[in-house]
């Protein structure tokens, strides 16, 4: 029997916002449920949030600068899914937090793509937060190390370059996510490859693109199945992109994939009747004050933190532990996302929150143990539903712009917390169908697709340069 009653009773998204289950349980205490309940977004509360998701997407769908809008809503040059034609081997640069190098064949006929190498290296915080060059220098590194574990170093491939930072026309627009090197921005990043390349002279590489890591997650699914026209990553960080039909310079209508860089959303104020007191400290404490705000709702790099504040914030309020705390759980980052995924498991969940919480130097009660994991729950749950939100935002839209009154789509979907969480998914999807009861959305979860999908935006891009397309 599941255990978890957020899967089974959609009181979550009642029009109070209220779910009574807890104290029905008998679980947690009313002062303790005050201070879990702003994380319990109702149905009407994320209805609002689609509504302002879909204002700022529109903003910043007719941009004049980046700098008018929060949302950037790129427009890639992807235009169309996989259409399986692309064929032969490519290299692939994935870069997110660390640095995978592939070599990936694409087959005809639209077979599956046969990964036939690939490495992941380190990618070290002082060169994150370092120089233009030394960041450069460290992948045309790892690209030389990958193709002689190879043996096709004197081989000049074609490049498919994943990078989860947000780019425009090939340039850095904005360091996020643990990338902080000011000098890159509005710097083009296959250039800079292609000089680093250059000055070493002990390898080549073919003609080359760039593509958002939630791109290329879409494009390795689209690969698949031609449905898919959304793409979702939660992990450290999220994002989205979808493709959206847009008129071309001579007024025909064609399908573009726009990269929305939602983790901004939210960074003029417009989410701070939603954010919770324990948001804005949060924010506050972060490297980066009053940016990626929507983000640090949601993803992986700020959800464990999220908990902690809040088990602090108990502690101080003398509703856990006796009141009494301990220099670790004091310490920033010290409860971990990965926690959460532990302590919301079934069986053994409420095991694991004595297990992590005794390595924090405390001895909790078993009602201990189950107020933490309703904190986790709490959390976990929000960063679902405000997925949900967003994904319902998406979807809507493509089906009104088409003028259908039902939509089936699929959405490739990548990321830690998306893929590890056990709960996670099953939150999201009954979310959306509540607040997209007119689309009928499946998702496909990729893991590791970035790679794969850079390799077919490559093969797409060059095949179309080699017809005289672009």
């Amino acid at each position: 029997m599941n255990s978890d009653p957020t899967l089974n009773m959609p009181v979550h998204l009642n029009s109070c916002g209220s779910s009574g289950i807890l104290d029905e349980k008998g679980k947690i205490n009313g002062a303790v449920n005050k201070i879990l309940q702003p994380f319990r977004l109702s149905q009407q509360q994320l209805c609002e949030i689609s509504t302002r998701l879909l204002r700022d997407m529109e903003k910043g769908l007719k941009k004049q600068n980046n700098s008018d809008v929060t949302m950037k809503m790129i427009h890639t040059f992807v235009k169309g899914t996989a259409d399986h034609t692309e064929n032969g081997d490519f290299l692939v640069l994935d870069v997110d937090g660390n640095v995978k190098v592939m070599l990936v064949e694409l087959l005809k006929d639209g077979e599956i793509a046969k990964v036939k190498g690939e490495k992941t290296y380190d990618l070290p915080r002082d060169i994150l937060r370092g120089t233009v060059t030394k960041l450069f220098d460290r992948l045309a590194d790892c690209l030389y190390q990958f193709l002689d574990s190879q043996g096709i170093k004197d081989q000049k491939l074609p490049l498919g370059f994943s990078f989860a930072y947000p780019c425009e026309n090939g340039a850095v627009i904005e360091c996020t996510k643990g990338l902080e090197i000011p000098d890159l921005v509005n710097k083009n990043i296959i250039l800079l490859l292609r000089e680093v390349i250059r000055k070493r002279e002990d390898f080549n590489i073919g003609y080359a693109v760039l593509v958002n890591d939630v791109v290329a997650t879409m494009m390795s699914c689209a690969y698949d199945k031609l449905s898919c026209e959304i793409g979702l990553i939660v992990d450290d960080g999220t994002n989205t992109c979808y493709m959206e039909d847009l008129c071309n310079k001579e007024g025909v209508k064609e399908s573009v994939c726009i990269n929305t860089e939602w983790a901004a959303f939210g960074d003029d104020g417009v989410l701070d009747d939603f954010r919770t007191n324990i948001d804005k400290e949060l924010d506050l404490k972060s490297r980066k004050p009053f940016k990626s705000t929507f983000e640090k709702m949601i993803s992986g790099m700020y959800m464990g933190e999220i908990v902690r504040l809040i088990l602090v914030k108990l502690v101080n309020e003398k509703l856990l532990f006796q009141g009494l705390t301990t220099p670790v759980l004091l310490e920033k980052n010290s409860f971990k996302t990965q926690h959460i995924f532990e302590i919301e498991k079934d069986a053994e969940g409420l095991d694991k929150a004595s297990e992590i919480l005794k390595s924090l130097g405390l001895q909790p009660s078993r009602e201990d143990c189950d107020v933490v994991q309703q904190v986790c729950i709490a959390v976990s749950t929000r960063s679902a539903h405000l997925c949900a939100a967003g994904l319902a935002t998406i979807a809507n839209r493509i089906r009104n712009n088409r003028g259908l009154r039902h939509f089936d789509t699929t959405v490739a979907v990548d990321g830690t917390v998306y893929n590890e969480h056990p709960k996670f998914s099953q939150r999201l999807q009954e979310a959306l169908k509540l607040l997209a009861p007119e689309c009928d959305v499946s998702f496909m979860p990729r893991e590791d697709s970035s790679g794969i999908g850079a390799a077919i935006v490559a093969g797409k891009e060059l095949r179309k340069r080699r017809r005289g397309l672009v």
